[in-house]
């Protein structure tokens, strides 16, 4: 059965928050609060929090900085999800993908679609990672950023979820990168 294994001890991740908005600043970001209290509330350490127009460039400037921040294990975004003409995080994100985590879309699917319903299908909620970096784009509704933390990402960022975690594996997803390192080094 999935669930905690009590006797492993929580590992604390560190977790920078982006929100993709045109309109909003911290006195009034109510989804980038929602995941800061959740994520502090889980055990975690909050690395940075900012907010970024919906523009590419300046998305995927924000998450590349995060990704080659050592202090950085985790970036969630917030906004910029759906179909309208600014709604680019994808677009600015995605590229930056080692590999995608499709599994990651489909549950959000599956659990937005258990609370709104057909209205899920407007969602393009999406995760990858990048130079060793977990990365997750969720829609910019205080709800959308309940569920994805409060049905997924607290029990994946947990070390103690079982059967499997994100945490027990985040040491090993740049073997690929020290691997070529170590091999360019021997030739």
């Amino acid at each position: 059965m999935p669930g905690i294994d009590e006797s492993k001890n929580f590992v604390p991740v560190k977790i920078a928050v982006l929100t993709v908005s045109d309109t909003r600043a911290f006195a009034d970001d109510k989804s980038g609060s929602t995941l800061v209290e959740r994520l502090e509330k889980a055990g975690h350490v909050l690395a940075d929090r900012k907010i970024v127009k919906d523009d590419v460039e300046a998305i995927r400037a924000q998450v590349k900085a995060w990704i080659a921040d050592k202090n950085v294990d985790v970036v969630i975004t917030t906004g910029g999800t759906g179909f309208t003409g600014r709604d680019v995080t994808p677009e600015a994100v995605e590229p930056l993908f080692e590999k995608r985590m499709e599994g990651f879309s489909m549950l959000f699917l599956m659990v937005s679609y258990q609370k709104i319903g057909t209205s899920a299908i407007q969602t393009r909620a999406t995760a990858g990672v990048a130079n060793a970096t977990y990365i997750f784009c969720v829609p910019g509704s205080p709800g959308a950023c309940k569920d994805a933390w409060d049905e997924i990402l607290v029990h994946q960022l947990d070390y103690r979820y079982r059967p499997c975690n994100f945490v027990e594996i985040l040491p090993r997803l740049d073997e690929h990168l020290r691997r070529a390192k170590a091999q360019g080094a021997t030739a």
